[in-house]
């Protein structure tokens, strides 16, 4: 027994010492932000017309990413950032992401008037000269914009940060293999001064409600989450349908995109300059306010209400967006802005929906003997897994894997099967 403990331990150390060999034969132990402005409209025929430009260059030290799964991503996304060696060609890091941007190129104003939206992505530090390609894709999963550039690790007009001091920072819960575990920055928004208590308070909050659902209650081990309180120069986040704008960290508000309950930020560099010099590769920000609402976009940011009585479940929820991936699975009755996210005939890059264009690709594996496509509502305690219809927002034509999950109602207790399977697959791919 002890012998193969020995042999076991001995293949892994080889397994990580090459993976580390590998990443550090392309990359220096420090990150490379990269900040971009999207901006465009959508033309008169229907054509989105985008442009991605290149903002500025950030540098800080140490890399809190993956250091292994280094040129493939699991989740299409919405957008795509590759970096490529100059010399060779070889790609040598991919990242995959959704934006702000790209939800409101759905929106009926973007036919209107073109407008702009900042963008932050982190990448390992190349040590040689790279090309970084940025590509942007639409709801038909066609691209429609891409941009490349080159960046020189020793241009000096790369803004070194390195010097900087990270804001006031506490672990609200560390995992054991700090090494490879998936870092995760809570940010304080609209908490002034002498409200930083309730903030990492909030922060304990959250981190039991995302740990208290599996798979990330099996999987605690695999992630740091660590609180910056970050003091706010007014109490509470702006709410434009009260008339209520406020000076806050992040410059958050309420009506995104004239929807009440969705709240966002369009600051992004604001809020990775706000977490300079802490550890991190996801956000989950937390706004200090009663008023209910939340959102989340994939490898972009949650952010919620840590106020309302729903915390709990919604910070989930977002999470689960934005970590997960996972799409929304509540839908409309009537036709609701965001509906058109999804056509007949393409398939979601999210795996907790389809259009049955690619299902081999979603859950049909899971399906149990004898379930019906679609499955009725009414058949759900005898199919806890089946093809249900109606998901991201659209009441025909998408289906869900369940007739309830934690992706469409506060209520539901859990993540449905599909979802778990999910989160579980894309930890994997981030700490194996």
């Amino acid at each position: 027994m002890k012998k193969t403990i020995i042999i076991v331990a001995i293949i892994n150390c080889i397994a990580i010492s090459s993976f580390a060999q590998e990443f550090g034969k392309h990359f220096a132990d420090s990150t490379l932000r990269l900040d971009y402005i999207f901006g465009g409209k959508v033309s008169c025929d229907g054509k989105p017309e985008c442009q991605v430009l290149l903002d500025g260059l950030v540098r800080t030290p140490g890399w809190s990413g993956r250091r292994n799964n280094l040129v493939s991503m699991p989740l299409a996304g919405n957008g795509r950032v590759t970096v490529r060696d100059k010399e060779s060609g070889d790609t040598i890091y991919v990242t995959t992401f959704s934006t702000l941007f790209q939800e409101w190129l759905a929106m009926p104003e973007s036919r209107e008037v073109a407008r702009s939206f900042e963008n932050s992505f982190l990448v390992p530090m190349p040590r040689r000269l790279a090309t970084i390609d940025v590509e942007l894709y639409d709801s038909n999963r066609k691209k429609v914009v891409e941009m490349s550039h080159n960046v020189n690790p020793s241009d000096i007009l790369i803004v070194d940060r390195s010097n900087v001091n990270p804001n006031p920072n506490r672990y609200i819960h560390r995992s054991t293999h700090p090494e490879r575990a998936i870092d995760v920055a809570i940010l304080s928004e609209g908490y002034s001064a002498t409200e930083m208590d309730s903030f990492y308070k909030a922060a304990e909050i959250a981190v039991d409600a995302i740990l208290s659902h599996e798979p990330f209650r099996s999987r605690a081990d695999e992630f740091n989450f660590v609180a910056v309180g970050v003091p706010s120069s007014d109490s509470g986040v702006s709410v434009p349908r009260l008339g209520e704008w406020k000076s806050t960290a992040a410059g958050s508000n309420f009506s995104t995109f004239y929807s009440d309950r969705y709240l966002t930020t369009r600051n992004v560099k604001r809020v990775h300059d706000c977490l300079i010099n802490v550890p991190y590769e996801h956000i989950i920000i937390l706004a200090n306010t009663t008023e209910y609402g939340g959102g989340g976009i994939y490898n972009f940011y949650t952010l919620t209400t840590a106020g309302h009585a729903s915390f709990r479940p919604v910070v989930v929820h977002e999470f689960g967006h934005s970590f997960g991936g996972l799409a929304d699975e509540y839908f409309y009755s009537y036709d609701d802005p965001a509906a058109g996210l999804y056509h007949k005939g393409v398939e979601p890059w999210e795996q907790n929906i389809t259009t049955l264009t690619d299902f081999d690709s979603k859950w049909k594996d899971m399906l149990p003997p004898g379930v019906r496509i679609p499955t009725s509502p009414a058949e759900s305690s005898s199919y806890p897994v089946g093809v249900y219809e109606g998901g991201g927002y659209q009441s025909r034509g998408v289906f869900r894997p369940a007739n309830d999950c934690r992706m469409r109602t506060n209520t539901s207790p859990a993540f449905c099967p599909v979802c778990i399977r999910a989160i579980d697959r894309l930890i994997d791919f981030y700490v194996k």
